[in-house]
């Protein structure tokens, strides 16, 4: 005899056997495959963790809004994986526009199934979810730039990743319905709008090497100075912390 109940599996990933670490991404690839016809949705999760053999309360615990966790945690992902590929590049014979580029479309590559990446854009497009979807835009593209070494500490921290922002989702809208192959076409777009960027940032360049608009701009420049960029996490983990489901703590960030 056993005290088991009869229908319980003793396969079943729960609470007190798994890593709830280990155990995210394993739902998050589990769930690409009922992405195409489910969506980034609750039923996807309950498929995933029918898949992985995980208890559906430990699923639900570890992805609590369901879909758009799902969908975060997988974004997240993909920048990690973005980080590693650029760190093992080797980009310091490449032009700056070069690395951005390449850095931008390596994050794309990365995502690589357009119907997972299609469905995540229409979710986070939606009214309730859109500040989830500005969050993770802005973690892009603070990843890209802290990977290509960025130092800025003051008002260009906030304009480099603005901008980069529109470049990456404009970028990415492009390549959804680009039929070209080897997806040439997206490549050519993203050098454009690089190339759009450069223009600003020499604009940007002129303003302050012109001693007459130096002087016409005193104002905005000097207001413009005293903004600095937010104060990274402590690298030790503090007690009290908290951060979403799938993201690391602060003892594991940069």
């Amino acid at each position: 005899m056993t005290d088991a109940a009869p229908n319980a599996r003793p396969d079943t990933a729960t609470a007190d056997n798994v890593n709830p670490d280990d155990l995210r991404p394993a739902l998050v690839a589990a769930a690409l495959a009922h992405v195409p016809f489910d969506g980034w949705s609750d039923a996807t999760l309950r498929a995933a963790a029918a898949d992985t053999g995980t208890d559906l309360a430990l699923a639900r615990a570890l992805f609590p809004r369901g879909g758009v966790d799902l969908v975060l945690a997988w974004h997240r992902q993909g920048d990690r994986a973005m980080e590693a590929r650029l760190q093992a590049a080797g980009l310091t014979g490449m032009r700056y526009r070069d690395r951005v580029a390449f850095a931008v479309r390596t994050r794309i590559e990365v995502a690589g199934d357009r119907e997972a990446v299609r469905r995540a854009a229409a979710l986070l497009a939606l009214p309730q979810h859109a500040p989830d979807g500005a969050r993770a835009l802005w973690d892009t593209a603070d990843a890209i730039w802290t990977a290509l070494g960025d130092t800025s500490d003051d008002l260009n921290w906030y304009s480099k990743r603005a901008t980069l922002s529109g470049v990456c989702s404009a970028t990415v809208l492009y390549w959804l319905g680009d039929e070209s192959e080897g997806a040439a076409a997206t490549w050519a777009f993203l050098d454009r709008r690089i190339e759009d960027v450069m223009r600003i940032e020499k604009a940007k360049a002129a303003v302050r090497e012109n001693p007459f608009l130096r002087l016409a701009f005193a104002g905005p420049l000097w207001l413009a100075g005293q903004v600095r960029a937010p104060q990274r996490l402590p690298t030790v983990p503090l007690p009290g912390g908290w951060a979403p489901p799938g993201v690391p703590s602060a003892g594991d960030r940069r």
